[in-house]
Formats: structure tokens, C-alpha cells, sequence
């Protein structure tokens, strides 16, 4: 088995409930081309191109899988040859839409498409289909939401590995040193620590620490300076690691402190409110709360999480307006912040995983600011 995806039974049991829920659906099948679906269903990491790469599964019937004959190679670390997965491959002036057609049984069919289609192949298979198809996300977002037991083994995999990464950036952040000197010594880590890429780096220190998707610059590091690090990557199967911890340059602040301690308290309250039948809005709005009671509802600028997976931001959200209730397996970060315009912002955030009580994180690193040494 290839390091890089599961064993295939796990797909072979992904791709009958996708065809049982496109029957349920009243879709003649689904169309997936390269992505993080296609990556769900088969283990195939293809890339999309100009030339059409398209798994084709009906809703009833055997898939098929239609690939450009010079990217046959593409297929080889997915699990389709274990599946048995019929392969059709074409060359340079053949039509990759009719077999699509064809593999669908060849009459217009009511067929959903991952969201990721690039509109070069929509247009085309649109015509040939006879009619528009809809976005496969409602058919797919139930699978994807709820992870099995292997996708959470690797998600606790992932959670650890950025850990290690967390427990190592106390000692990157030297006055003097830029934003962007910090990265690289985190990028070099998020890869020695296990996982196999960098997803984001966000090292946000002084005034950038209020701006919640700063990145990282040539700013240097200041004594007094607040620093926000949000790290992640992929580990193992594809699955993402996401976690933020803030750290203090020297002795933060009274005022500054004080403020941080309610937003721990907001993270963990969130934290506490998660388990199953509780809806996503409810998690927010209990993170949003606490927060408002100090007075610190403005700064609270973004949604309380996300959901994660092949996908660093996936369903479910937990957002405000999101009335989904949570089920036992669902994967997504609480990620509380507070940020002041020009001045210093703070966030924490961990993986948590619903269970069928409650939830359970996949970061231990400390909640509390951590403080490390000024000039």
C-alpha cells in the first residue's frame, strides 16, 4: 500500500456510499476530477490539467475512470487498480466527454461535478451531457464531515507532529530575527517532525499579530512584542495538522494579560460545549460570549472554526447562522481570537474531534501566552 493513502477496502466503502447517495439524490452519477474529492474517493492525488482526468461513478453500475493515456502514471499511487476500476484512457483528438457520456450509460444525464472542475471541462461536458450538472458538495459533505476511525488516527498523527513544531518556536523568536527568519526555521521543522509538506505559516508579531491572516514579513522581531503563530501541514494520508499558540517577547503587559486570560477562557468553553446534537452556531456563539461579557466582542473578528481534513478548511464551519448539529466524528478547529488594529492581537486554537460524550483535542500544547526571553 502506498504510504501516502489507505488501504483500499477504505475506498472501496467511500465509493458504494457516494454512489448510494447520488441514487438518493436522484443523480444518474457523479463526475470528479482532480481535487480533494477525487483524493477522498480513490487516493489519487492527479492534478488537474488541460486535459480531462475525471473519475466517473453512477449511481448504479461500475465506475470508470477516464485518463489522458500520457498521465496513466498519475493513477499508480491510488488505490484504483485494487478497486478494479475500469480505465479509459485517450489520446490527443479523441473526446473525453463521451466516454464520460458513455460511462454514465451514454443517455442525458442528471450528473453532480466536484466543485473543483475547472469551467475548461464543465462547459464541454455540459454539452455533451445535454444539461448543466449541479455541484456534487451537498453528496459529498456528509462523507467528508464525518471521519472514519483512520482519518482520525491520522488527524491525532498530525496534531502531535505540529505540537512538536509548537514546542521548538520558543527558541526561534529572538529579537532581532524577522518574521520571515522564523518561518523558515518552522518550515524546516513542520517537515523534520513528520509531516511530508507546508500548508501556511503565519508568524504575525507586534502590530501584525491583530491581523488574523498576516503571513509573515522582513518586520524584526521587537522585545514586548506579541507574536501569533499559526502552523500547519500535511501529514501521513493527506490530513492536516492547524494549530495557533501566541507567545509574549519578555513580560507582556498587565492589561495584555489580562485580556489573553479571557480568551483562553473563551477557547476552552467552546471546547466544553462540543458534543454531539449541539449545533455549530451554538459553539460559536458559546466562544463569542464570553468574550462579549469582557467587553471584547469587537475584537472577535472571525468565525470560531473550521472544519479540517484532506482539506485545511472544510465543512463543518462554526459560524454563526450554521444550524448543523455536530455528530461523532466530525473534525474541526476552535480557533477563538481577539485583535486590537495597530496594536497586538492573540489567538489559540486546536483540532478537536466530536466523540459520542463530548470532544477530544488533538494538540496539548499549553493554552497559556508563552512567554519567552526579551532583549
Amino acid at each position: 500500500m502506498d504510504s501516502h493513502r489507505f488501504d483500499a477496502s477504505v475506498y472501496a466503502r467511500r465509493l458504494a456510499s457516494a454512489a448510494s447517495a447520488t441514487a438518493d439524490a436522484g443523480l444518474t452519477g457523479l463526475v470528479i476530477t482532480p481535487g480533494y474529492d477525487l483524493r477522498y474517493l480513490v487516493g489519487s492525488r492527479a492534478q488537474t490539467h488541460e486535459r480531462l482526468t475525471a473519475l466517473v461513478l453512477p449511481a448504479s453500475g461500475d465506475p470508470t475512470v477516464v485518463v489522458p493515456r500520457l498521465e496513466l502514471a498519475s493513477l499508480k499511487e491510488s488505490a484504483i487498480a485494487e478497486l478494479g476500476v475500469a480505465v479509459r484512457d485517450w489520446v490527443d483528438g479523441d473526446d473525453p466527454y463521451r466516454l464520460v457520456s458513455a460511462a454514465l450509460g451514454g443517455a442525458p444525464a442528471a450528473t453532480a461535478v466536484t466543485d473543483s472542475m475547472p469551467a475548461l471541462h464543465l462547459l464541454p461536458l455540459a454539452e455533451v451531457l445535454g444539461l448543466l450538472p449541479v455541484l456534487a458538495t451537498d453528496i459529498l459533505r456528509a462523507l467528508r464531515m464525518v471521519k472514519e476511525e483512520c482519518e482520525i488516527d491520522a488527524l491525532r498523527k498530525a496534531g502531535a507532529a505540529i505540537d512538536r513544531v509548537h514546542a521548538r518556536v520558543s527558541e526561534f523568536l529572538i529579537p532581532g530575527r524577522t518574521e520571515a527568519d522564523v518561518a523558515a526555521d518552522i518550515a524546516d521543522a513542520i517537515v523534520a517532525e513528520g509531516h511530508s509538506e507546508v500548508a501556511f505559516i503565519i508568524v504575525g508579531s507586534g502590530p501584525h499579530s491583530a491581523d488574523p491572516h498576516h503571513g509573515y514579513s522582513d518586520r524584526e522581531l521587537q522585545s514586548g512584542d506579541i507574536v501569533v503563530v499559526d502552523i500547519g501541514g500535511a501529514y501521513g494520508a493527506g490530513y492536516h495538522s492547524d494549530s495557533t499558540r501566541t507567545y509574549s517577547i519578555g513580560q507582556p503587559d498587565p492589561d495584555v494579560a489580562q485580556q489573553y486570560s479571557v480568551l483562553q477562557q473563551a477557547q476552552r468553553a467552546a471546547f466544553e460545549a462540543v458534543r454531539p446534537g449541539v449545533t455549530a452556531e451554538e459553539v460559536d456563539a458559546t466562544a463569542r460570549d464570553v468574550l462579549a461579557r469582557a467587553g471584547l466582542a469587537e475584537a472577535f473578528v472571525h468565525r470560531t472554526g473550521h472544519g479540517i481534513g484532506l482539506s485545511v478548511h472544510e465543512e463543518p464551519y462554526i459560524v454563526a447562522g450554521n444550524d448543523l448539529p455536530l455528530t461523532a466524528g466530525m473534525a474541526f478547529s476552535i480557533e477563538p481570537g481577539i485583535y486590537f488594529p495597530g496594536h497586538w492581537g492573540a489567538r489559540i486554537e486546536d483540532i478537536v474531534i466530536v466523540t459520542e460524550d463530548g470532544a477530544e483535542a488533538v494538540n496539548h500544547r499549553p493554552h497559556e501566552l508563552i512567554v519567552v526571553p526579551g532583549a
